[in-house]
C-alpha cells in the first residue's frame, strides 16, 4: 500500500482499468456455452439429422438430458443415401453416456442402436505427413466442422462431430424384429433374416458348417470378413474347392477395413498365411459413370496341390456391413478357388454383379464381341496363355473412337495383348524377359521394370504404346489375365512426348533438350523417323568412348549433342523398318535424308530381329516400329557415335571429321 500511494494518482488510475477488465470479464468466462442442439438448429446443411433427431424418443431425449457423442452426416450425406431413412437409424449415429473428441475417439464406440453395435474408427495417414483423416466405418469425418463442444440443458457435456455419409447398420427384412448386433458367425446364420437385397449366403455358410469353421468367424477383436453370395457357386464343382484352407483365406485377422479408408494395391494377411501356403489379400476400385466399383483380389503366393498360386479378382456386391466383430463384404465369387478358363473370366461378371453387368473388364469383352467373337474362340482353344487385358478406364481413350469402326485393324489390336505362352509377374521379372512374341503379326510386346525402393512395376509395351500392369497373375485354367491401364498398339503421344515418358529412353531425352532439339518433335504436323538409343546404348558409349560421351552430357557441348541427334533423325517421313527395307529394296535413290545428312546404313532381318549396319558396326533394333501419332521411333541398342564426333580445337567448338564430310547413303539389303 505504501508503494501504491508513492506512486500517486496515476498509478491508481491504471488499478481501476485492470479491476474493471477484470469484472467485465468474468460473466463471459461463466456464461453458458453453445448446446449441440442449438448447434445443429443453427446449421442449416445438418437440418435432415435433426429433423430425425426430433423424430426419435430415445434420440431426443439423450439430445436433452445426456451425454453423447453426435455423428452427424450432411444433407448431401443423406440425399445420396440410396437405403431407407426410418427414425431408428438416427440411433447409430449416437453415443450415449461418452462425450469424445476427435484426439480422444477410441478404435470402437458403442452406439444407441437396437444392440449396442459398435461404429468402427479407422486413422488414416494422409500422404508422407503426420496428420491423419478418421474415418466412422466407411464415412470420412470432415474434421473442420467436427470437434464441436456444448452442454445441454442438464449441463452433460457433448460432443458434435460431421461426417460425409450415412453410417448404415445391419437391419432386419422385418420391421417387427430387429438383429440383436451378432458377430460374423451370427450373419452368417441369421443370413436370411437380415437386409442382403437379393443376395444369399447359403452356400458359403453351409461350406463353413461342414469344415466346423464356426470358430473363425465368432473370433472377437476386429476382423474382415469376405462371404460370396450364392451366385458364385456356379458351375456345380465350385463349392467342393471350398475347403478349410480356402475359408481362412476369406478372413483378414486384427484389421477391420472399410472400403473408403483402406488403401488400393496394399496386401493383407490373410489366416491362410501360414508356413504351407500364403495367401494376401488387396483391394482395387474401378470407375464406373459416377462412382466407383470396388473389388478384392486374393493372391496365392505359396500354393499346393490343391491351392494353386496366382490371384482371383472378385467384385465386392454389397460393402461395409458392420458386426460385431469386424465388417463383411459380400464378394460375386469365392477367393482364391482357380477353376475357370480366361474366357470364362471374361464372362464372369456377366448378369452376376448387377443389371448393368460392368466387370472389370466388361469393355474389352464388349468389344470382342462387337467384332464377330473371333478372338474370344482363338482364346478358348488355346492350351496356355497370357492376355494383357485393358481395363475399362483405358477404352476411353478419344484415339479409339475412329479405330473401332475398323474390323482388321481391331482384331490385330486384339492379337497384340495376346501371348501363346504362360508369363506370370515373378517369370518375368526374375528372367529377365525383355520381349516376347504377340499373336499379331510381326508385333513384339517389351516389358519395362520400374523400381522404387522394394516396389516393382511393370510396363508393357505395344504398337508404341507403354501400358502399366495395375492387376497382375489372374489366375486361370489356361492361362494368366494381366489387367493394363492402357490399350496397345493405339499411339496417343508424339514422338516427344514418347520420348520424355519412356523409362529406357531417358538420356536421350535429356540430349534432345540441347538447343531445343526436342520441341520439334511435338509437332502434330509433321512426320519423324527417329532412331533413338535407349539408355543402355548411352552407358555402352561411356565405356568405349569415356571422353566423347562425358563432353556431350556437358553443356559446353550442347551443338555437338544436338547435332549427333540430328543424324538419328528422318523429317516429314515415317517409315517402319520392313518400309525401309522394302523401300531401297526396289529403288536406292529414294533414300530419304536425316536432318544433318545422308545416312548410309545397311538393314537386315535376321531370326525376326532387325538390325542396322553403320561403318562396320551391326546394331540391334531393340525396339523397331514404336508407333506415335507424328512419326515412329526405332530404338536401338548402340548409338551412332565416333569417338571423333566432338572435339575442340583453339577455343572453337566444332563437329569432328566423321561430322563434317557425311556424304553417306542410306541402304538396305536383305537379310539371308
Amino acid at each position: 500500500m505504501c508503494r501504491l500511494k508513492k506512486c500517486g494518482g496515476a498509478a491508481k488510475t491504471l488499478l481501476v482499468l485492470a479491476v474493471g477488465l477484470v469484472l467485465v470479464a468474468q460473466p463471459a468466462l461463466g456464461a453458458p456455452r453453445k448446446s449441440v442442439k442449438q448447434k445443429l438448429q443453427e446449421d442449416p446443411e445438418l437440418s435432415q439429422f435433426y429433423l430425425l433427431l426430433e423424430q426419435n424418443v430415445l434420440a431426443n431425449f439423450t439430445l436433452n438430458f445426456h451425454k453423447a457423442t453426435f455423428f452427424a452426416p450432411t444433407n448431401e450425406a443423406f440425399q445420396r443415401f440410396k437405403g431407407p431413412v426410418d427414425d431408428k437409424l438416427i440411433l447409430y449415429h449416437i453415443a450415449s453416456g461418452v462425450s469424445q473428441t476427435l484426439d480422444k475417439l477410441s478404435d470402437t464406440v458403442t452406439t444407441s442402436y437396437d444392440g449396442s453395435p459398435p461404429l468402427w474408427v479407422t486413422r488414416l495417414q494422409k500422404g508422407n505427413t503426420n496428420k491423419k483423416e478418421l474415418f466412422i466405418n466407411n464415412a470420412k469425418v470432415l474434421e473442420k466442422r467436427s470437434n464441436f463442444q456444448g452442454v445441454n440443458s442438464q449441463n452433460s457435456p457433448q460432443v458434435l462431430h460431421v461426417i460425409d455419409e450415412v453410417l448404415v447398420p445391419l437391419t432386419s427384412v422385418s420391421t417387427d424384429t430387429s438383429v440383436d448386433n451378432p458377430d460374423a458367425a451370427g450373419f452368417l446364420a441369421q443370413s436370411e433374416s437380415v437386409q442382403l437385397g437379393s443376395h444369399r449366403v447359403r452356400s458359403f455358410r453351409q461350406r463353413v458348417n461342414q469344415n466346423q469353421k464356426e470358430a473363425v468367424f465368432k473370433a472377437g477383436g476386429g476382423n474382415t470378413f469376405f462371404i460370396p453370395v450364392d451366385e458364385g457357386f456356379k458351375p456345380p464343382p465350385r463349392p467342393e474347392k471350398i475347403d478349410m484352407k480356402v475359408i481362412d483365406g476369406h478372413v483378414i485377422p486384427g484389421r477391420v477395413l472399410f472400403i473408403r479408408p483402406t488403401p488400393t494395391g496394399e496386401e493383407f494377411d490373410t489366416l491362410a498365411f501360414t508356413d504351407n501356403i500364403r495367401v494376401q489379400v488387396s483391394f482395387s476400385t474401378q470407375p464406373d459413370d459416377k462412382s466407383h466399383r470396388a473389388y478384392v483380389s486374393s493372391n496365392t503366393v505359396v500354393g499346393d496341390n490343391s491351392h494353386p498360386t496366382g490371384v482371383v479378382m472378385a467384385e465386392i456386391v454389397h460393402a461395409n456391413i458392420p458386426v460385431k466383430n469386424g465388417v463383411v463384404h459380400l464378394i460375386h465369387r469365392p477367393l482364391m478357388v482357380v477353376d475357370t478358363t480366361v474366357t470364362q473370366f471374361l464372362q464372369s461378371f456377366k448378369g452376376i454383379v448387377s443389371e448393368k453387368e460392368d466387370g472389370p473388364l466388361n469393355k474389352l469383352y464388349e468389344v470382342i464381341m462387337d467384332h464377330g467373337g473371333e478372338f474370344m474362340t482363338q482364346i478358348t482353344n488355346m492350351k496356355s496363355l497370357t492376355l494383357f487385358a485393358p481395363s475399362n478406364a483405358a477404352w476411353a481413350n478419344a484415339n479409339l473412337n475412329n479405330i473401332l469402326q475398323t474390323k482388321d485393324k481391331v482384331k490385330e489390336i486384339l492379337r497384340m495383348h495376346l501371348v501363346a505362352e504362360k508369363l506370370p509377374l515373378e517369370t518375368i521379372l526374375s528372367e529377365n524377359i525383355i520381349q516376347v512374341e504377340s499373336a499379331a503379326a510381326r508385333k513384339n510386346l517389351y516389358f519395362n521394370v520400374i523400381r522404387h525402393g522394394h516396389n516393382e512395376t511393370l510396363t508393357v509395351e505395344g504398337g508404341g504404346v507403354n501400358a502399366t500392369v495395375v492387376q497382375p497373375n489372374i489366375a486361370a485354367t489356361n492361362g494368366i489375365v494381366h489387367i493394363i491401364d492402357r490399350v496397345l498398339g493405339i499411339p496417343y503421344s508424339t514422338v516427344g512426348e514418347k520420348l520424355a515418358t519412356d523409362p529406357a529412353l531417358n538420356k536421350t531425352f535429356w540430349l534432345a533438350q540441347s538447343e531445343r532439339f526436342n520441341e520439334q518433335l511435338n509437332n502434330p504436323h509433321k512426320r519423324f523417323t527417329f532412331f533413338v538409343p535407349r539408355d543402355a546404348a548411352w552407358e555402352k558409349a561411356e565405356l568405349h568412348y569415356p571422353s566423347t560421351h562425358k563432353k556431350l552430357f556437358m553443356r559446353d557441348f550442347q551443338y555437338h549433342a544436338k547435332s549427333i541427334l540430328e543424324r538419328h533423325l528422318i523429317v516429314d517421313q515415317a517409315f517402319t523398318m520392313a518400309e525401309l527395307k522394302d523401300l531401297f529394296q526396289r529403288n536406292e535413290s529414294a533414300v530419304p535424308h536425316t536432318v544433318r545428312d545422308v545416312l548410309h546404313i545397311k538393314v537386315k532381318e535376321i531370326d525376326k530381329s532387325y538390325y542396322i549396319e553403320w561403318q562396320g558396326e551391326r546394331i540391334l533394333v531393340s525396339r523397331p516400329d514404336v508407333e506415335c501419332t507424328n512419326g515412329i521411333i526405332h530404338v536401338i541398342d548402340s548409338a551412332l557415335l565416333r569417338d571423333t564426333d566432338v572435339y575442340v580445337t583453339g577455343g572453337v567448338r566444332g563437329l569432328g571429321p566423321v561430322m563434317s564430310v557425311l556424304t553417306l547413303l542410306l541402304a538396305a539389303t536383305l537379310a539371308f
